[in-house]
């Protein structure tokens, strides 16, 4: 064991004797506590031959040693991250410290050179070695080289020693001390200042929206309330002066700490940590504008073409011109789709110049809400798919009068989710799309010449009653009948012969002068069948009857306008 302890010992004295040059002596001391300070493997039995400089560099990257820092005067001058001569780094820094205090307690010049060596780096202060710096220290992950470790721990190590002298300078000491009180005074007035000024603000702005929100209203109603607009208000004024008072604090905190040599690092991280972040929004945001004038520029040309292609759809729209496929008729949903599809083709262009387009929250939040859309909106696409159909196949057109699951009206709207009809009986109806695609609809519109609609309904009138007076009773009912037109004819069909009576469909077409609901229309010549069967003496055969009465159920001309009735 002896001989083992002799030999490292050696070993030290070896290279302390290359690294140091003419302070030989000085080196060779701390080469010799380094070798007695070696632990001695395989202690309880006898050495065996040297192991392998591979099965060394596997132990090490297995067993990997925490990192250590010399720090002096809160200050890290240097970090080990390996053992040197058999040295763990905690252990070399700790001795590094002790040396180095030490060292400066002298006092000197502090003049701090580099020395290179085959094994690496010496500090020295005043030609004095203060710490070994090795390849194995240098943090790889930062890309950083030895050159570039050397120089931050030469530049941090004169830091160290001048912040050494001016903490035994009683004058500088001073001055830092008065520095640190003028910056509290101008920090309290600076508070005074923002709490009356805060009060202020909130006042007049209080005073301002309350007047604004009285005098903004719709319909007589007020849309914003006194109270919560004041409530809002304080809020956002409240939290302003707190971000205020909170970037005063830290301002005056760092340039207190600043001021003494023990706290200065502390500072100086304060203040390289706020200007770190205005640099990176500053930088960020410069970074982002040309990105963001490309992605501009790409949204502008799809305006341009949008407003290209208006003047097209205008003209069709009005009836000015035809593109075959293109009418009155699809111009609407047209002009919708080839917008929305310019639209969406750049924004897909402009995606990747998007300020963060290619982080991972924003790809996260992007297949968040295509999930949402691909889940939750598969009926809002169905219906529009149903009015695409619609619109493209005209089916229905705007305008006509139809029946759609039992109701009837006129088409006023047929969007893309849904189609308004209005009834005759002052109705608006809003209409799924898919319920009328799932539906039978009958057009009224559809089979007249022009404008206009259908008319037809249905009497049952008895055998005995000759089927011709019939058809000329119902024909001159609908002559009687204010805007159905006598060209073309109106015309009756027998569409059944049922057990007690026949049925009889009358069908004319309506085109009023004036504009009217087909629900008028049908109620007029209703009341003109029901006048024309009783001055011929016709009883209507609905509903149905057991036996022939005694007399003929029809109603007389000279009681057609009996009380309440006015008129004759």
């Amino acid at each position: 064991m002896r001989c083992l302890n002799a030999v490292l010992l050696l070993k030290s004295f070896c290279i302390a004797w290359l690294f140091c040059g003419r302070h030989r002596t000085q080196c060779l001391l701390m080469a010799a506590m380094l070798g007695f300070a070696l632990p001695l493997p395989g202690a309880a039995q006898a050495p065996t031959a040297a192991t392998p400089a591979a099965s060394a560099a596997a132990v090490a990257a297995a067993n990997p040693q925490p990192e250590a820092a010399v720090i002096i005067f809160n200050r890290t001058i240097a970090v080990y991250r390996a053992s040197f001569l058999g040295v763990s780094a905690g252990e070399r820094a700790r001795r590094s410290r002790l040396y180095m205090n030490e060292v400066l307690a002298r006092g000197g010049a502090g003049e701090v050179t580099v020395r290179k060596e085959p094994q690496g780096r010496i500090l020295m202060i005043d030609g004095e070695m203060a710490l070994i710096l090795t390849p194995e220290d240098v943090d790889e992950s930062a890309g950083k080289t030895l050159d570039e470790t050397v120089a931050a721990a030469k530049f941090q190590l004169e830091q160290v020693i001048a912040e050494t002298r001016e903490s035994r300078d009683e004058s500088r000491l001073l001055r830092g001390l008065l520095i640190a009180v003028a910056a509290t005074l101008v920090f309290f007035i600076l508070v005074v200042l923002l709490r009356r000024g805060q009060r202020a603000l909130a006042a007049w702005l209080s005073a301002q929206m309350s007047r604004r929100a009285a005098a903004l209203e719709v319909a007589g109603t007020q849309l914003l309330q006194g109270d919560k607009v004041l409530t809002a208000v304080s809020l956002a004024v409240r939290a302003t002066g707190w971000a205020l008072l909170g970037l005063l604090v830290y301002e005056w905190l760092s340039i207190v700490l600043s001021q003494f040599p023990y706290t200065r690092p502390w500072g100086e991280q304060l203040s390289g940590y706020l200007w770190q972040v205005v640099v990176s929004l500053g930088g960020g945001i410069l970074g982002a504008l040309p990105d963001l004038f490309v992605a501009l520029l790409i949204f502008l040309l799809a305006r341009a073409v949008v407003n290209l292609i208006n003047p097209i759809f205008n003209r069709i729209e009005r009836g000015e011109a035809s593109l075959g496929w293109l009418d009155r008729d699809t111009v609407r949903p047209s002009r919708r789709i080839i917008s929305t599809g310019i639209w969406l083709f750049a924004l897909v262009m402009a995606y990747p110049y998007l300020p963060g387009s290619s982080s991972e929250a924003f790809k996260g939040v992007s297949v968040l809400l295509g999930l949402m859309i691909s889940l939750g909106a598969s009926s809002i696409v169905g219906q529009g798919a149903s009015g695409m159909i619609l619109m493209f196949t005209r089916t229905i057109r705007v305008g006509e009068y139809v029946r759609i699951d039992g109701h009837e009206g006129t088409i006023t709207e047929l969007g893309m989710f849904n189609t308004r009809i209005r009834t005759g009986l002052g109705e608006e109806l809003a209409m799924p799309n898919a319920l009328v695609m799932g539906s039978v609809t009958k057009n009224y519109s559809r089979a007249v010449k022009g404008p206009g609609f259908i008319v037809d309904t249905v009497v049952t009138i008895g055998y005995d009653t000759p089927w011709r007076q019939v058809e000329a009773m119902l024909i001159e009912a609908a002559h009687r009948t204010p805007g159905v037109l006598s060209n073309p004819s109106a015309r009756v069909f027998q569409t059944a012969l049922s057990d007690f009576y026949p049925e009889y469909r009358l069908v004319c077409q309506a085109v009023p002068s004036q504009p009217r609901p087909r629900a008028e229309v049908l109620s007029a010549l209703h009341a003109n069948i029901q006048d024309v069967f009783n001055e011929y003496g016709v009883q209507i055969m609905s509903p149905h009857y057991l036996g022939d009465p005694a007399e003929a159920k029809f109603v007389p001309k000279s009681a057609w306008f009996a009380a309440p009735a006015k008129g004759g």
